[in-house]
Protein backbone atom coordinates (compact mmCIF):
# COMPACT_ATOMS: atom_id res chain seq x y z
CA UNK A 1 0.00 0.00 0.00
CA UNK A 2 1.34 3.38 -1.04
CA UNK A 3 1.41 5.84 1.53
CA UNK A 4 2.97 9.48 2.85
CA UNK A 5 5.18 9.39 5.66
CA UNK A 6 4.40 10.86 8.62
CA UNK A 7 7.00 13.60 8.30
CA UNK A 8 6.39 14.45 4.72
CA UNK A 9 2.46 15.22 5.55
CA UNK A 10 3.83 17.51 8.85
CA UNK A 11 6.43 19.40 6.34
CA UNK A 12 3.77 20.20 4.18
CA UNK A 13 1.04 21.19 7.18
CA UNK A 14 3.65 23.75 8.32
CA UNK A 15 4.72 24.83 4.60
CA UNK A 16 0.62 25.85 4.63
CA UNK A 17 1.00 27.41 8.23
CA UNK A 18 3.73 29.57 6.52
CA UNK A 19 1.54 30.07 3.69
CA UNK A 20 -1.70 31.22 5.81
CA UNK A 21 -0.21 32.92 8.79
CA UNK A 22 3.20 34.58 7.10
CA UNK A 23 2.18 35.26 3.30
CA UNK A 24 -1.38 36.10 4.23
CA UNK A 25 -2.89 33.26 1.83
CA UNK A 26 -6.91 32.47 2.15
CA UNK A 27 -7.82 29.21 3.06
CA UNK A 28 -9.14 28.56 -0.35
CA UNK A 29 -5.99 29.21 -1.62
CA UNK A 30 -3.89 26.87 1.28
CA UNK A 31 -6.71 24.21 -0.18
CA UNK A 32 -5.49 24.08 -3.37
CA UNK A 33 -2.14 24.05 -2.54
CA UNK A 34 -2.81 21.10 -0.22
CA UNK A 35 -4.28 19.48 -2.42
CA UNK A 36 -2.34 19.37 -5.74
CA UNK A 37 1.59 18.95 -3.06
CA UNK A 38 -0.66 15.90 -1.95
CA UNK A 39 -1.49 14.77 -5.68
CA UNK A 40 2.15 15.21 -5.97
CA UNK A 41 3.16 13.21 -3.36
CA UNK A 42 0.88 10.36 -3.77
CA UNK A 43 2.23 10.23 -7.39
CA UNK A 44 5.96 9.51 -6.01
CA UNK A 45 4.86 6.69 -3.76
CA UNK A 46 3.59 5.17 -6.84
CA UNK A 47 6.04 5.96 -9.03
CA UNK A 48 9.26 5.03 -6.22
CA UNK A 49 7.23 1.91 -5.04
CA UNK A 50 7.32 2.93 -1.87
CA UNK A 51 6.59 5.46 0.89
CA UNK A 52 6.86 8.98 0.11
CA UNK A 53 9.39 10.56 2.89
CA UNK A 54 11.13 13.48 3.08
CA UNK A 55 14.44 11.30 1.75
CA UNK A 56 12.16 10.75 -1.37
CA UNK A 57 11.71 14.13 -1.25
CA UNK A 58 15.10 15.21 -1.61
CA UNK A 59 16.41 12.96 -4.40
CA UNK A 60 13.36 13.42 -6.78
CA UNK A 61 15.34 13.92 -10.22
CA UNK A 62 14.54 15.42 -13.45
CA UNK A 63 13.40 12.14 -15.17
CA UNK A 64 10.99 11.89 -12.09
CA UNK A 65 9.37 15.48 -12.75
CA UNK A 66 8.94 14.61 -16.29
CA UNK A 67 7.05 11.56 -15.33
CA UNK A 68 4.64 13.39 -13.26
CA UNK A 69 3.86 15.87 -15.54
CA UNK A 70 3.97 13.27 -18.11
CA UNK A 71 1.02 11.04 -16.11
CA UNK A 72 -0.63 14.44 -15.22
CA UNK A 73 -1.36 15.09 -19.28
CA UNK A 74 -2.23 11.50 -19.60
CA UNK A 75 -4.54 12.11 -17.17
CA UNK A 76 -5.94 14.99 -18.78
CA UNK A 77 -5.21 17.55 -16.62
CA UNK A 78 -5.13 21.08 -18.95
CA UNK A 79 -1.77 22.43 -19.79
CA UNK A 80 -3.33 25.82 -17.33
CA UNK A 81 -4.24 23.08 -14.21
CA UNK A 82 -0.69 21.80 -14.44
CA UNK A 83 1.33 24.84 -14.54
CA UNK A 84 -0.44 25.61 -11.43
CA UNK A 85 -0.03 22.23 -9.89
CA UNK A 86 3.57 22.96 -10.92
CA UNK A 87 3.58 26.29 -9.34
CA UNK A 88 2.71 24.95 -6.14
CA UNK A 89 5.02 21.85 -5.66
CA UNK A 90 8.04 24.24 -6.68
CA UNK A 91 6.33 26.86 -3.77
CA UNK A 92 6.79 23.61 -1.61
CA UNK A 93 10.03 22.64 -2.63
CA UNK A 94 11.78 26.06 -2.21
CA UNK A 95 10.51 25.96 1.26
CA UNK A 96 11.75 22.40 2.23
CA UNK A 97 14.83 22.47 0.66
CA UNK A 98 16.33 25.75 2.59
CA UNK A 99 14.80 23.70 5.87
CA UNK A 100 16.01 20.21 5.01
CA UNK A 101 19.12 21.39 3.25
CA UNK A 102 19.39 19.96 0.11
CA UNK A 103 19.76 20.63 -3.76
CA UNK A 104 15.83 21.52 -5.29
CA UNK A 105 16.84 22.01 -8.76
CA UNK A 106 15.77 19.26 -10.26
CA UNK A 107 12.13 20.71 -9.38
CA UNK A 108 12.76 24.34 -9.43
CA UNK A 109 14.44 23.85 -13.06
CA UNK A 110 10.94 22.64 -14.88
CA UNK A 111 9.43 24.54 -17.05
CA UNK A 112 5.63 25.26 -17.10
CA UNK A 113 3.59 23.85 -20.12
CA UNK A 114 2.83 26.86 -22.37
CA UNK A 115 -0.96 28.07 -22.34
CA UNK A 116 -3.27 30.44 -24.23
CA UNK A 117 -4.13 32.91 -21.40
CA UNK A 118 -8.19 33.36 -21.08
CA UNK A 119 -9.09 36.95 -21.39
CA UNK A 120 -11.60 38.45 -19.24
CA UNK A 121 -15.19 38.26 -20.58
CA UNK A 122 -16.88 41.60 -19.65
CA UNK A 123 -20.86 42.88 -20.70
CA UNK A 124 -21.29 46.23 -22.99
CA UNK A 125 -22.07 48.99 -20.70
CA UNK A 126 -25.50 48.25 -21.70
CA UNK A 127 -25.89 44.56 -20.74
CA UNK A 128 -24.64 45.34 -17.53
CA UNK A 129 -26.53 47.94 -16.85
CA UNK A 130 -29.41 45.73 -17.82
CA UNK A 131 -28.27 42.80 -15.40
CA UNK A 132 -28.12 45.39 -12.59
CA UNK A 133 -31.95 46.33 -13.84
CA UNK A 134 -33.58 42.44 -14.21
CA UNK A 135 -31.74 41.11 -10.96
CA UNK A 136 -34.00 43.07 -9.35
CA UNK A 137 -37.23 41.60 -10.57
CA UNK A 138 -35.82 37.89 -9.30
CA UNK A 139 -37.43 38.26 -6.29
CA UNK A 140 -41.36 38.82 -5.28
CA UNK A 141 -39.58 39.66 -1.70
CA UNK A 142 -39.27 43.65 -1.67
CA UNK A 143 -36.10 43.19 0.71
CA UNK A 144 -34.22 40.49 -0.96
CA UNK A 145 -34.85 42.05 -4.51
CA UNK A 146 -33.16 44.92 -3.13
CA UNK A 147 -30.34 43.27 -1.56
CA UNK A 148 -29.56 41.23 -4.75
CA UNK A 149 -29.75 44.55 -6.84
CA UNK A 150 -27.24 46.24 -4.73
CA UNK A 151 -24.74 43.76 -4.43
CA UNK A 152 -24.61 43.25 -8.16
CA UNK A 153 -24.37 46.88 -8.25
CA UNK A 154 -21.27 46.93 -6.10
CA UNK A 155 -19.78 44.39 -8.07
CA UNK A 156 -19.92 46.74 -11.37
CA UNK A 157 -19.78 50.05 -9.70
CA UNK A 158 -16.75 49.34 -7.55
CA UNK A 159 -15.46 46.47 -9.17
CA UNK A 160 -15.74 44.80 -6.14
CA UNK A 161 -15.13 40.36 -5.69
CA UNK A 162 -18.10 38.62 -4.98
CA UNK A 163 -16.07 37.85 -1.94
CA UNK A 164 -15.12 41.07 -0.77
CA UNK A 165 -19.17 42.68 -1.42
CA UNK A 166 -20.23 40.03 0.73
CA UNK A 167 -17.52 40.56 3.37
CA UNK A 168 -18.72 44.13 4.43
CA UNK A 169 -20.72 43.98 8.19
CA UNK A 170 -23.29 46.31 9.64
CA UNK A 171 -20.98 49.35 10.61
CA UNK A 172 -19.89 49.30 6.80
CA UNK A 173 -23.55 51.05 6.18
CA UNK A 174 -24.41 53.78 4.94
CA UNK A 175 -21.92 53.41 2.80
CA UNK A 176 -18.95 56.27 3.25
CA UNK A 177 -17.48 58.07 -0.11
CA UNK A 178 -14.26 55.71 -0.44
CA UNK A 179 -14.43 52.12 1.02
CA UNK A 180 -11.68 49.96 2.81
CA UNK A 181 -11.55 46.82 1.19
CA UNK A 182 -9.37 43.38 1.94
CA UNK A 183 -8.96 41.59 -1.07
CA UNK A 184 -6.68 38.73 -2.04
CA UNK A 185 -3.91 37.68 0.59
CA UNK A 186 -5.25 40.53 2.81
CA UNK A 187 -4.04 43.25 0.56
CA UNK A 188 -5.61 46.24 1.53
CA UNK A 189 -7.07 48.97 -1.01
CA UNK A 190 -9.01 52.10 -0.86
CA UNK A 191 -12.35 52.01 -3.55
CA UNK A 192 -14.50 54.95 -4.10
CA UNK A 193 -18.07 54.62 -3.79
CA UNK A 194 -20.37 55.40 -6.75
CA UNK A 195 -23.83 57.71 -5.82
CA UNK A 196 -26.16 54.55 -7.74
CA UNK A 197 -24.32 52.29 -5.46
CA UNK A 198 -24.44 53.91 -2.20
CA UNK A 199 -27.94 54.29 -2.72
CA UNK A 200 -28.85 51.00 -3.87
CA UNK A 201 -26.97 49.91 -0.23
CA UNK A 202 -29.15 52.48 1.47
CA UNK A 203 -32.62 51.08 0.13
CA UNK A 204 -31.68 47.45 1.17
CA UNK A 205 -30.38 48.11 4.32
CA UNK A 206 -34.31 50.52 5.08
CA UNK A 207 -35.94 47.25 3.76
CA UNK A 208 -33.41 45.03 5.35
CA UNK A 209 -36.23 43.32 8.58
CA UNK A 210 -32.64 41.86 10.34
CA UNK A 211 -30.84 44.55 12.44
CA UNK A 212 -27.47 45.00 10.76
CA UNK A 213 -25.31 45.15 13.98
CA UNK A 214 -21.80 46.69 13.04
CA UNK A 215 -20.06 43.12 13.57
CA UNK A 216 -22.25 40.86 11.48
CA UNK A 217 -22.56 40.58 7.96
CA UNK A 218 -24.27 43.32 6.09
CA UNK A 219 -26.16 41.43 3.28
CA UNK A 220 -28.07 38.92 4.84
CA UNK A 221 -29.51 35.66 3.59
CA UNK A 222 -33.70 34.89 4.24
CA UNK A 223 -32.52 33.56 7.39
CA UNK A 224 -30.38 35.89 8.73
CA UNK A 225 -27.46 34.51 8.77
CA UNK A 226 -24.65 35.64 5.78
CA UNK A 227 -25.53 35.83 2.39
CA UNK A 228 -23.82 32.66 0.50
CA UNK A 229 -22.31 33.86 -2.85
CA UNK A 230 -24.38 31.38 -4.63
CA UNK A 231 -27.14 32.53 -4.12
CA UNK A 232 -25.78 35.75 -5.90
CA UNK A 233 -24.81 33.44 -8.38
CA UNK A 234 -28.11 31.61 -9.22
CA UNK A 235 -29.91 35.23 -9.59
CA UNK A 236 -27.17 36.40 -11.96
CA UNK A 237 -27.74 33.19 -13.98
CA UNK A 238 -31.71 33.52 -14.04
CA UNK A 239 -30.93 37.86 -15.06
CA UNK A 240 -28.70 36.53 -17.62
CA UNK A 241 -31.15 33.63 -19.07
CA UNK A 242 -34.22 35.98 -19.44
CA UNK A 243 -31.54 38.46 -21.10
CA UNK A 244 -30.04 35.63 -23.26
CA UNK A 245 -26.46 36.57 -21.85
CA UNK A 246 -23.80 34.49 -22.69
CA UNK A 247 -22.94 31.89 -19.51
CA UNK A 248 -19.85 34.21 -19.11
CA UNK A 249 -22.22 36.97 -17.69
CA UNK A 250 -21.43 35.73 -13.88
CA UNK A 251 -20.68 38.13 -10.71
CA UNK A 252 -16.78 38.45 -11.47
CA UNK A 253 -17.48 39.75 -15.10
CA UNK A 254 -19.34 42.76 -13.42
CA UNK A 255 -16.17 43.07 -11.88
CA UNK A 256 -14.54 42.73 -15.27
CA UNK A 257 -16.84 45.05 -16.85
CA UNK A 258 -15.99 47.69 -14.71
CA UNK A 259 -12.36 47.81 -15.15
CA UNK A 260 -12.98 47.46 -19.41
CA UNK A 261 -15.19 50.13 -19.20
CA UNK A 262 -12.89 52.25 -17.33
CA UNK A 263 -10.18 51.60 -19.41
CA UNK A 264 -12.51 52.32 -22.55
CA UNK A 265 -13.00 55.54 -21.23
CA UNK A 266 -9.51 56.74 -21.09
CA UNK A 267 -8.61 55.35 -17.35
CA UNK A 268 -4.97 55.13 -16.49
CA UNK A 269 -4.04 50.93 -16.10
CA UNK A 270 -2.06 51.98 -12.69
CA UNK A 271 -4.76 53.56 -11.41
CA UNK A 272 -7.11 50.44 -12.43
CA UNK A 273 -4.52 48.29 -11.05
CA UNK A 274 -4.87 49.59 -7.62
CA UNK A 275 -8.97 49.80 -7.77
CA UNK A 276 -8.97 46.42 -8.63
CA UNK A 277 -6.04 45.19 -6.19
CA UNK A 278 -3.64 43.20 -8.58
CA UNK A 279 -0.70 42.57 -7.10
CA UNK A 280 0.64 42.88 -10.62
CA UNK A 281 0.36 45.08 -13.53
CA UNK A 282 0.45 42.38 -15.58
CA UNK A 283 -3.10 40.65 -14.65
CA UNK A 284 -4.38 44.54 -15.24
CA UNK A 285 -2.90 44.68 -18.46
CA UNK A 286 -4.86 41.83 -19.44
CA UNK A 287 -7.86 44.50 -19.93
CA UNK A 288 -5.75 46.35 -22.18
CA UNK A 289 -6.10 42.90 -24.62
CA UNK A 290 -9.43 42.47 -23.95
CA UNK A 291 -9.73 46.21 -25.76
CA UNK A 292 -7.55 45.38 -28.18
CA UNK A 293 -9.41 42.52 -29.45
CA UNK A 294 -12.70 44.29 -29.64
CA UNK A 295 -10.95 46.94 -31.59
CA UNK A 296 -9.72 44.29 -34.14
CA UNK A 297 -13.42 42.96 -34.03
CA UNK A 298 -14.63 46.49 -34.90
CA UNK A 299 -11.74 46.66 -37.69
CA UNK A 300 -12.51 43.26 -39.37
CA UNK A 301 -16.51 44.32 -39.56
CA UNK A 302 -15.86 47.25 -41.31
CA UNK A 303 -12.61 48.19 -42.75
CA UNK A 304 -13.11 48.24 -46.50
CA UNK A 305 -9.49 46.12 -47.02
CA UNK A 306 -11.00 43.61 -44.30
CA UNK A 307 -13.39 41.91 -46.06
Amino acid sequence: MISIAPAALQALKEWLDVKISIEAKSEKTAQAYQRDVLDFLVFLGLHNGGQCGLKALAKVSVSDMRAWMAQMRMSNVSPRSLARKLSAVKSFYRWLARREGFDATAVLSMRAPKFQAKLPRPLSPQSAQDIIDRVEFQSLTPWVAARDAAVVTLLYGCGLRISEALSLLGRDAPLPQVLRIFGKGGKERIVPVIDIARDAVAHYAQLCPYDLVPENPLFRGVRGGGLNPRQVQKVMQSARLQLGLPASATPHAMRHSFATHLLNAGGDLRAIQELLGHASLSTTEAYTAVDSARLMQVYAKTHPKAK
